[in-house]
């Protein structure tokens, strides 16, 4: 309780925004969006890739031009990350990959990124979308509390993003003053969440090394995904 209270001191974007500013100068992203899961970030870059870089995805010399490839994952990953690609709009394919830390949604510049979280894991990734994890078993986490992260290095990107995150609302303008022009998620990260991660980041070693995969079913012999 005293936790919370001290949070409702302080302006909650203005925490978020701390915490977002620790993460790039600890990861070398040009941006950070927080969210409140990385299924969540996932979600995000998956669905502003579609929708606003098309040339992304096409694939070149394709029979069909216009039409989308799917986007292809590892078979054995966790169970959200097609859910969140059919939520984006996009269509999930599986591919045979073994994978440690992060790997990539195919032909999408989207990476997941969930199992692996270590200073200067952005550097040199110019274009990329890192959707991270700080689900409270992963290496920045706080016990029994979740959150994500997408770095980048897209002012465009980020601009949406910090709409879509927020039901389509400006951050700091209430909804009586504010223009709607776009459809947004809820699911912005809570300050709270924000702020319990922001000192936790003060102990958390420069280099990590990936977490071990978890006993992953195959997706792609469910009936959901078919």
């Amino acid at each position: 309780m005293a936790e919370e209270a001290q949070v409702e001191k302080v302006n909650p974007h203005q925490v978020t925004r701390d915490f977002e500013a620790a993460l790039c100068a600890y990861t070398g992203a040009r941006f950070a969006v927080a969210v409140n899961s990385c299924t969540s970030a996932l979600m995000l870059a998956v669905h502003y890739t579609l929708q606003r870089r098309p040339d992304d995805i096409y694939i070149a010399g394709a029979d069909h031009i216009g039409i989308r490839p799917p986007i292809e994952i590892p078979r054995r990953t966790y169970v959200s990350v097609p859910m969140a690609i059919i939520h984006a709009g996009g269509r999930p394919a599986f591919r045979d990959e073994a994978w440690l830390g992060l790997y990539q949604l195919k032909p999408l510049s989207v990476w997941d990124c969930a199992r692996w979280f270590t200073g200067g894991m952005y550097d040199g990734c110019l274009g990329q979308m890192y959707c991270v994890s700080f689900h409270w078993t992963k290496h920045l986490g706080v016990e029994f509390d979740q959150g994500g992260a997408i770095l980048h290095d897209s002012p465009e990107a980020d601009s949406w993003f910090r709409r879509a995150r927020f039901d389509g609302r400006t951050e700091g303008v209430a909804p009586k003053d504010d223009h709607f022009d776009m459809i947004g998620w809820h699911c912005y990260m809570n300050p709270t969440t924000a702020q319990r991660l922001l000192k936790k980041m003060q102990f958390l070693p420069r280099h990590n090394a990936p977490l071990k995969n978890d006993e992953y079913p195959n997706l792609s012999l469910h009936e959901a995904f078919k």
